[in-house]
């Protein structure tokens, strides 16, 4: 994507009343929407969170699928989530936005027990040693999540990566978490259906193309 492209998308984003683009400084002092996420939405609607949602093509599609619940796209590259925000536009989604901002940042961005359900799709699986801080689902992250979702809160991961599903799955047995599901090929496994399979993201079509087998697993996280 071209230079002026990305100015382009960048200001169009700032257009948007779905679009939330605070400061690093404002998130961590003291963020307005923290706890008010529902007096955002206008609503009481239970809400669910899209990390690391490129795109948002999760965001769009289950907004549009359940009304009766409210969906926040998260990623730090606005120009990526351009596309769901302008999507939510155009259909008038009153149940779908964005917060453009570090996912590290999440426990900064929303209250104790603010969430109901947490989507990861295609995280990074950072597999050198040296990077396993910015993991996904490390313990430092897994209990940021922990501090936002609501009691029996769920966590769902969708990945391409065999290491990052296997780290996981080994990483909450020995926690002692509740696994709720888990596959390493959703696509051959007949048990997997609705959200999981229904919803495909731009970076899981290619890889779908390329034959990559692609792994789920959902679960709970204690309070």
């Amino acid at each position: 994507m071209g230079s002026k492209n990305k100015m382009k998308r960048f200001r169009e984003n700032e257009t948007f009343q779905n679009v939330v683009q605070p400061t690093r400084e404002e998130i961590i002092a003291d963020f307005k929407h923290r706890g008010k996420w529902n007096e955002f939405f206008g609503n009481d609607k239970p809400i669910t969170l899209e990390l690391g949602c490129g795109k948002g093509e999760y965001t769009v599609a289950l907004a549009q699928k359940y009304p009766d619940r409210n969906f926040i796209g998260i990623d730090i590259k606005g120009a990526r989530f351009w596309r769901g925000a302008k999507t939510a536009v155009e259909q008038e989604l009153d149940n779908a936005a964005f917060l453009r901002t570090q996912i590290e940042l999440v426990d900064y961005a929303f209250a104790k027990a603010e969430i109901s359900e947490i989507w990861i799709t295609f995280p990074d699986p950072q597999i050198k040693y040296k990077r396993t801080k910015h993991r996904m689902t490390n313990p430092s992250f897994l209990d940021k999540y922990r501090k936002i979702l609501k009691p029996g809160g769920i966590v769902h991961l969708k990945t391409d990566s065999e290491y990052m599903h296997g780290y996981t799955l080994g990483l909450l047995e020995g926690l002692g978490e509740e696994i709720l599901y888990a596959h390493h090929d959703i696509y051959t496994n007949t048990e997997a259906s609705g959200d999981v399979v229904e919803t495909q993201t731009f970076y899981e079509k290619q890889y779908l193309e390329q034959s990559k087998a692609i792994t789920y697993m959902k679960f709970k996280l204690r309070p």
